[in-house]
């Protein structure tokens, strides 16, 4: 039986997690940042997943927190940080950020799902896994997808003439309850 099934920020985390580069780095923060809004329609034949489309409104991505650095991420810098961050995604003109499959196919521990990527108004082909992992109190499927910012036309955000960046690779990271 053919049926649709939407996720969203109710029942997972969606999280983009940075890193720091340049000669710096040690001064700068890894920033976790989650999406307050996004939702992920899937498309089911059975129990079998055989679309899946997420959209993220690149506007909602807030950094909640930052490891490393000198002195602890403040509050203050935390909202610096989040609109560094949109500004960079260019949200007004980009709103969303997006994933379409072309395929989903089973694999050992989940899935494998083949498709698009688009951020910034750039798509670019996609590929991850997602794993099935026994939990508590349900069942979830995670996600860890690695994206370099450069691909997108992203310029990542830099302070100090350069020596502190953000690292062009951050990781997307969501869990959803199945």
């Amino acid at each position: 039986m053919k049926a649709t099934r939407t996720i969203d920020q109710d029942t997972g985390e969606l999280e983009v997690h940075t890193g720091v580069a340049g000669r710096s780095a040690r001064l700068g923060h890894r920033l976790l940042l989650a999406a307050r809004a996004w939702q992920a329609v899937v498309q089911l034949d059975g129990e079998r997943p055989v679309a899946l489309a997420v959209t993220v409104r690149a506007g909602s991505l807030e950094v909640a927190s930052g490891e490393g650095g000198l002195t602890p991420l403040s509050a203050p810098e935390r909202a610096v940080a989040t609109a560094n961050a949109h500004r960079s995604l260019q949200v007004k003109k980009y709103p969303t950020i997006d994933v379409a499959s072309d395929s989903i196919e089973e694999s050992e521990n989940g899935f494998r799902v083949a498709g698009t990527l688009t951020i910034c108004g750039v798509a670019r082909p996609c590929e991850f896994a997602l794993e099935y992992e026994d939990g508590s109190p349900a069942p979830t499927l995670a996600v860890a997808v690695p994206v370099r910012q450069t691909d997108f036309g992203i310029k990542p955000f830099s302070l100090m003439m350069g020596t502190l960046q953000v690292a062009d690779e951050v990781t997307v990271i969501a869990r959803v309850t199945v």
